[in-house]
């Protein structure tokens, strides 16, 4: 090496470090290194928008530990929002029920079927066929309350059922083991009662015979389940939530609920209303107390079942009387019978743990 010839510095620990590229920004000292950008679950920088810019959509339950009559307080609607859910939807099952009667009378009409009375209330001359009418027109009332709490109460539909969001298919056949005997022990009772007083088939025109009779049991086993399910729905369950939506206490709810039950069910006797409205209030009770609606709409399966087929087998189907005609002996057998049962299987629910709460 050339002692004459000046040397580039160098260092034995790192390599010359290249010449900026002429393409380069300038740079500041005075600027300050801008940070990174933040990573979004399922992509890298700003390739999503932030999830505050994005409204929950879905179905919103109400907070854990909450009553049955609690399931409407999911935080949607505002605070009157209820007014509208209860319009929306009376509003649709009056609609329904005028539809299917409509389509009713038009059958009847084309197919000449109707009653020979122009001034009757049936819809066919045929008890069957107008029992199909008469059990469809209410149970549409099902999709109705399920579609409005979940369109525009904006929660589950499963929360009208229970607490737990569904139906609870154990518990309900648990339920129907207390309760189907308990019916059957009830109405065998009363008929024994009032024997001498009426007996049963007096005001039908008697056994239809084996075709018709077995054609009635089809029609009352395949929609009767579904007729009995809907009251429940409407009255001890969706309008219980509704109300519940304003309220502090199930309490208010369920005896508003109780009365309209009652008289949903038309004007009879005093002893026929009343039975109604007592019985509504413990069943209402029961709800509360088993957070759904699965031991309520057993008992009322069963009664109606009961009832329809009675009434099938001994020629009645064309009456048009209800529940609410019900004499006062079958008042005082429902002071005994209701409480037994709802406490029966309030009972069978502690033991069981059955959710009373949402989870």
């Amino acid at each position: 090496m050339n002692p004459d010839v000046p040397q580039p510095p160098h260092s034995s620990s790192s390599p010359p470090s290249p010449p900026p590229s002429p393409w380069a920004p300038p740079s500041s000292s005075a600027e300050p290194p801008h940070p990174p950008a933040p990573a979004w679950p399922g992509g890298q920088g700003w390739d999503r928008p932030p999830e505050w810019s994005r409204p929950p959509t879905g179905p919103v339950r109400a907070p854990s530990g909450s009553r049955y009559d609690e399931q409407g307080r999911n935080g949607h609607g505002g605070r009157f929002g209820w007014i509208g859910e209860l319009s929306a939807v009376v509003g649709l099952v009056l609609l329904a029920v005028v539809v299917v009667g409509i389509v009713g009378m038009v059958l009847a009409e084309l197919l000449d079927a109707g009653p020979a009375d122009a001034d009757s209330d049936l819809f066919f001359e045929d008890p069957v066929a107008d029992l199909v009418v008469q059990l469809l027109g209410i149970a549409i009332a099902i999709p109705i309350v399920l579609w409005g709490a979940r369109v525009i109460g904006r929660r589950p539909a499963g929360t009208v059922s229970s607490v737990v969001g569904r139906l609870r298919w154990g518990w309900l056949g648990r339920c129907a083991a207390v309760g189907f005997p308990l019916m059957v022990l009830q109405i065998g009772l009363l008929i024994a009662w009032t024997w001498n007083d009426e007996p049963v088939g007096e005001s039908g025109s008697g056994f239809p015979g084996w075709p018709v009779f077995l054609l009635s049991l089809a029609v009352i086993l395949a929609l009767v389940p579904f007729q009995a399910a809907a009251e429940e729905y409407v009255f001890r369950g969706w309008l219980v939530q509704v109300v519940g939506r304003v309220v502090r206490t199930p309490w208010p709810a369920v005896a508003v609920a109780s009365l309209l039950f009652a008289l949903a069910h038309g004007f009879g006797e005093l002893s026929g209303f009343l039975l109604l409205l007592y019985s509504a209030l413990w069943w209402g009770w029961l709800v509360i107390r088993t957070g759904g609606l699965e031991a309520v709409i057993v008992m009322h399966v069963a009664n109606n079942l009961l009832a329809f087929g009675l009434a099938a087998g001994f020629g009645e189907l064309a009456s048009t009387e209800t529940a609410a005609d019900a004499p006062w002996q079958a008042m005082v057998a429902e002071l005994v019978f209701a409480p037994l049962y709802c406490l029966t299987v309030a009972r069978i629910a502690d033991r069981r743990g059955i959710e009373r709460v949402s989870p």
